[in-house]
């Protein structure tokens, strides 16, 4: 667009720029979703989910190579529509003050040109022997004519300049693409040409990563804009920290977890060979069984692991058991994953409809063994709370970022004796818990009541047979606290301390409704 005269910026069509704008903007919109699902296919088939062999790894190296074009063009596109908009925002502008000028040059007399130009037409002089009113009034007309002229040569020089400030966006706009190597080299004949160009732009190689502090929502903007081969590049060049960052998707997370997880399994001498061992276990179990499993969290080094029975990518609703004392990942994760597949069962019970993801999260370590003496401190809960917090904010974060299936599961944290210390202090973490609802089971009490564990919705269970709930070691119990304010859920007159899972007893159909979000209280 150039800056042409006066009547011609009037007549713009600005209408018909907004409209080529929206829909160029439209187009931008549709393409990070369908890259994502470009993407997933990709995965599936380096996978060999649904076709193995060389040709399923060449597709999925090229869906890759698509995956890093449209990366590299959706990001030159949004940089072309923000110039676009300061095109349309400065012509509609240049339009309107153009039209303004033309219409006040008409009403006042004053001619003005198409370069903003302004003559006023020419007084007669007063007659000769005019009163003083008749003279006063001539003079007052020659004022108002120069002023209007004045205010014609404003409008006019404004109109002007915002026509050309609206010629210089525009001009600008076919740079970013240019520099995919894909404009001004002209169009590549095939695929093959454009993927070329695109890694010649460099845009294959990977950005670094965020530093430490970066909050899950950066770190997922961060992903996004990465394309899938910078993507896998980093989960194989860095899966230790790639496993654990949080604002990732469970699957990228899964990946580099499970290189670790090797890594770690062909050392029977190294750090957490036990803690991998019980992953290993519980991975190939599910994945025997033909079901989806995740290994969302393994920092050996910090004897760390929560598996996902699941796709934490693409469930509708998300439980998260959070273990208490005596218990150990190398010996006690198989137990968890029992009692995660449990409520999960229990869940699609309360909802058929609904697709569930259960964890067995061992994101702490729980006072055990010779340790067992911490349990009547708070500082193993105070880690646990930290991770907590940080893997329900991740999972926010990426769900949220996802083009395909944006927006948060319903996530509910369910809690187990000294579980529920972890849940208490993940709430006293900078920023809201990202969980729907809480439940507690077999709490040795609480300093939180149910509206400073940040949730909605906030239930508890606690057995008359359980004694860890009998005296206070750890604050005012949900249970004999009336000024607590959670819905107590279901239990058994004779349910131990670590039946609370149990099918026998009602406290688990109770819990599953809870994740599933239909428990109405009895």
């Amino acid at each position: 667009m150039s800056a042409p005269g006066l009547t011609a910026v009037a007549a713009w069509d600005t209408a018909l720029l907004d409209g080529a704008v929206f829909t160029l903007e439209a187009v931008g919109e549709r393409l990070p979703p369908w890259r994502a699902r470009v993407e997933a296919v990709a995965r599936a088939l380096a996978d060999a989910e649904c076709w193995s062999g060389p040709a399923a790894q060449e597709a999925a190296r090229a869906l890759g190579e698509v995956s890093a074009v449209v990366t590299a063009v959706t990001g030159a596109l949004g940089t072309s529509l923000d110039r676009l908009w300061d095109t349309a925002r400065q012509a509609r502008t240049a339009q309107e003050l153009a039209g303004r000028a033309l219409a006040e040059a008409a009403a006042s007399g004053v001619t003005v040109d198409e370069d903003g130009g302004v003559v006023t037409p020419a007084r007669v002089a007063p007659p000769a022997g005019a009163s003083p009113e008749a003279l006063a009034a001539h003079h007052a007309g020659a004022a108002e004519e120069v002023a209007a002229a004045e205010r014609v040569a404003r409008l006019a020089a404004d109109a002007l300049h915002a026509a050309a400030a609206a010629a210089a966006h525009a001009a600008g706009t076919g740079e970013p693409l240019a520099a995919v190597d894909a404009v001004t080299a002209g169009v590549p004949a095939d695929f093959a040409g454009l993927s070329a160009a695109v890694a010649r732009a460099g845009v294959w190689q990977p950005s670094c990563l965020p530093v430490a502090g970066t909050s899950p929502a950066a770190v997922a903007a961060w992903w996004a804009a990465l394309s899938d081969p910078a993507r896998q590049f980093l989960v194989r060049a860095e899966p230790r920290l790639v496993g654990g960052l949080d604002g990732l998707p469970a699957w990228a997370r899964d990946r580099a977890n499970r290189l670790v997880l090797e890594r770690t399994l062909a050392d029977p001498d190294s750090t957490g060979h036990a803690a991998a061992r019980a992953a290993a276990a519980e991975i190939a179990a599910e994945e025997a069984a033909g079901r989806p499993v995740q290994l969302w969290v393994f920092d050996p080094w910090l004897e760390r692991a929560a598996v996902a029975y699941g796709d934490l990518d693409t469930a509708d609703t998300v439980g998260v058991l959070v273990p208490g004392m005596t218990n150990v990942v190398g010996e006690d994760l198989d137990a968890l994953g029992e009692s995660a597949q449990a409520v999960a069962a229990a869940t699609v019970d309360a909802a058929p409809a609904a697709s569930v993801a259960t964890v067995a999260w061992f994101g702490y370590r729980p006072p055990a063994g010779v340790g067992s003496w911490r349990a009547l401190l708070r500082g193993a809960a105070e880690q646990g709370g930290r991770a907590l917090a940080g893997d329900l904010a991740g999972l926010a974060a990426s769900r949220a970022a996802d083009p395909v299936r944006a927006g948060d599961p319903r996530v509910t944290v369910i809690g187990h004796s000294y579980g529920t210390l972890v849940v208490d202090e993940a709430a006293d973490v900078r920023g809201v818990l990202a969980a729907d609802a809480v439940v507690l089971h077999g709490s040795p009490g609480m300093e939180n009541d149910a509206a400073g564990l940040e949730a909605a919705e906030v239930y508890e269970a606690s057995s008359p047979a359980d004694p860890i709930t009998w005296h206070d070691a750890h604050g005012g119990y949900p249970t004999w606290r009336e000024d607590f304010g959670a819905v107590a859920l279901p239990t058994g007159p004779v349910m131990m301390h670590w039946e609370y899972y149990d099918a026998a007893f009602p406290t688990l159909t109770a819990t599953g409704e809870v994740v599933a979000g239909v428990h109405r209280p009895a």
